[in-house]
C-alpha cells in the first residue's frame, strides 16, 4: 500500500536573516518565518491534506514550525533522526566559508559528510513510514536534509538550494520513496 510522506523546510530564522551557517546549533523564526509557516499550513489545509502523524527535528527552528503549520491538532513528535547536518567548526560563521564541494568537507572538522546524513536521515524516515497507522505523514526538518534526501530518492538534478517551508511530497511503498513534487508557497499573499 502507498503511503505518503510530506518532508518540509522550517521557516525562515535569525540566522537565515543574517547569513549564517546553521547547522546542529540553532535560533529562532523570525516573523516572516512564522507567516511562511502559517501560509504552509493553510497550503495543507486548501488542499484537503491531514496527517496521521507529524514529526520534527528536535531542533527549535523545526518543531516550531509544525506546531505552526499543524496548530498541534496532530500528535507529534520530536526525532534527532531529523536533525539539520553537522557543519562542525563552521556552525553559526557566515556562510561565504560554505565550500563548493562539501559532500566529504565537514568531517574533518568534526562535522558530518554528505553520506552520515544520508543514512540517519533515510533510516529515520523510513522506521516512520513502516509504522502502522502512518498513511500521510508529516517531517519537519532542515534545508541540507532536505537536499539529501532528495538526491538519494529523485533522478532530477541535484537542488542549489531549498526554500523556507517549501514541501517535498514523496510516496513510499516497499521500503522505497519514490519524489512527486516539489510544493513551494507565494509568501508575498496575505493569510
Amino acid at each position: 500500500m502507498k503511503k505518503t510522506l510530506y518532508l518540509m523546510r522550517h521557516g525562515q530564522t535569525l540566522f537565515n536573516l543574517r547569513k549564517k551557517i546553521q547547522g546542529s546549533c540553532d535560533s529562532p523564526l523570525t516573523d516572516e518565518g512564522i507567516k511562511q509557516a502559517k501560509v504552509a499550513g493553510k497550503y495543507f489545509k486548501d488542499n484537503g491534506i491531514t496527517f496521521d502523524a507529524a514529526y520534527s527535528s528536535t531542533q527549535e527552528r523545526a518543531s516550531d514550525t509544525l506546531e505552526i503549520v499543524t496548530g498541534n491538532e496532530v500528535k507529534s513528535e520530536k526525532l534527532k533522526g531529523l536533525k539539520e547536518w553537522n557543519f562542525g567548526l563552521f556552525e553559526s560563521e557566515s556562510e561565504d566559508l560554505f565550500p563548493n564541494e562539501y559532500k566529504n568537507f565537514f568531517r574533518k572538522f568534526g562535522g558530518e559528510n554528505w553520506e552520515d546524513v544520508a543514512k540517519r536521515v533515510n533510516e529515520t524516515l523510513t522506521q516512520i513510514m513502516e509504522k502502522d497507522n502512518c498513511d500521510s505523514v508529516l517531517a519537519v526538518s532542515h534545508g541540507m536534509v532536505c537536499r539529501v534526501f532528495f538526491e538519494k530518492w529523485s533522478n532530477n538534478p541535484p537542488l542549489k538550494s531549498v526554500p523556507n517551508c517549501a514541501i517535498f511530497k514523496y510516496e513510499y511503498e516497499d521500503g522505497k520513496f519514490t519524489f512527486i513534487e516539489l510544493i513551494k508557497h507565494d509568501f508575498s499573499k496575505e493569510i
